[in-house]
């Protein structure tokens, strides 16, 4: 009788909860899509909005067409591909492990894909955009070994009869110390030229984004995202603990090796094509469900707003800062007061409770 009564109590908060999703997936699509838009607007070379439009139909000069779908378009929608895979990634891996500490950044497969990736510049012997043998099939390939080594690693190591998030945590940030300081001895033992662009791609950008990057990144979220929104359910399951996950009827864990697959492939595909760019997959999915008012992070709204902040990042880095500021700088600036006080927070709720 207690269920019955309750029931009709619960329809409408949830039917609340699901309107305000929509509407924050909804914002920041559009966002998206004005990020974007403003993204090919700005750089270098003047381009007004009516040349953008008119480009776009087809009728622009063939200096504008090469502007915008030659050098703009590949920078922009590779921001905004790059940003929904750390968005979605950063979501997956806080929702699986309970814990918005709990993103690839912390947890070492951003660093053991940008290890991998490291590997395939020194010993390939450039840059991504050299494109043609070795290393324009390495650097992806290299990327994702990395960071499923990595994932492996840290699991394995974090597994006591299942896997605490805070234990997860803290095994991630020494493997993130340890490959951080392998990649930095390989820069340092590499020829000059080497090392540059390891340096340089290390940093986080989208300078050399060409329609050669894109299209792994593309094709990553293409097969994971639905992947990722079959196991929607199941991770909102989860969030009542892996016992009670396993009595509803939730094989906890093949779930959770889907989910860090997911998580792994979308974060390798993003740091192969533009460096690592941090704290994305830390903010984005904590901004949405704030905004949302959920108790984990939606997982498509994630996505957009990761690609909200690399795009938005990117384009405010060419339009306001100083030529060369790569977007992994602006979103450092941003995400690391963000982790800053959300560890406060949490100390002080810790020590209040």
């Amino acid at each position: 009788m207690s269920i019955l009564t309750r029931t009709p109590a619960h329809t409408p908060a949830r039917s609340r909860r699901r309107t305000r999703v929509a509407l924050v997936t909804t914002g920041c699509l559009v966002a998206a899509v004005l990020a974007g838009l403003i993204g090919i607007l700005v750089g270098s070379s003047s381009l007004t909005a009516p040349d953008l439009v008119r480009t776009l139909l087809g009728g622009g000069t063939p200096g504008q067409e090469l502007v915008v779908f030659e050098l703009r378009m590949p920078r922009v929608l590779g921001g905004l591909l790059v940003g929904a895979a750390l968005g979605l990634a950063g979501a997956l891996t806080q929702t699986f492990a309970r814990n918005p500490l709990a993103t690839p950044d912390i947890l070492g497969v951003t660093s053991g894909a940008a290890l991998g990736a490291v590997l395939a510049i020194v010993v390939g012997g450039g840059s991504y955009a050299v494109g043609a043998g070795l290393l324009s099939l390495g650097l992806p390939a290299m990327a994702a070994l990395g960071a499923l080594a990595t994932a492996a690693v840290v699991y394995g190591l974090s597994w006591r009869g299942g896997v605490d998030s805070y234990r997860l945590i803290l095994i991630g940030i020494g493997a993130t110390a340890t490959l951080t300081g392998i990649t930095s001895y390989l820069i340092a033992r590499a020829q000059i030229t080497d090392a540059q662009a390891a340096s340089q791609w290390l940093v986080g950008s989208l300078s050399g984004m060409s329609w050669a990057s894109v299209w792994p990144v593309l094709l990553t979220l293409a097969v994971v995202l639905p992947i990722a929104l079959l196991q929607s359910s199941a991770l909102a399951i989860g969030q009542l603990g892996d016992d009670l996950s396993t009595g509803l009827g939730v094989a906890v864990q093949r779930h959770k090796v889907i989910v860090i697959a997911c998580a792994v492939l979308l974060t390798a595909a993003a740091v192969s094509a533009s460096g690592p760019i941090e704290f994305v997959a830390f903010v984005a999915p904590q901004i949405v469900r704030r905004l949302a008012r959920t108790g984990r992070p939606p997982l498509v709204a994630s996505a957009l707003m990761g690609a909200v902040i690399v795009a938005g990042g990117d384009a405010f880095a060419r339009g306001v800062l100083p030529p060369g500021v790569p977007v992994g700088i602006v979103t450092a600036v941003i995400g690391a007061p963000y982790l800053i006080w959300l560890l406060t927070r949490r100390t002080e709720r810790d020590t209040v409770s």
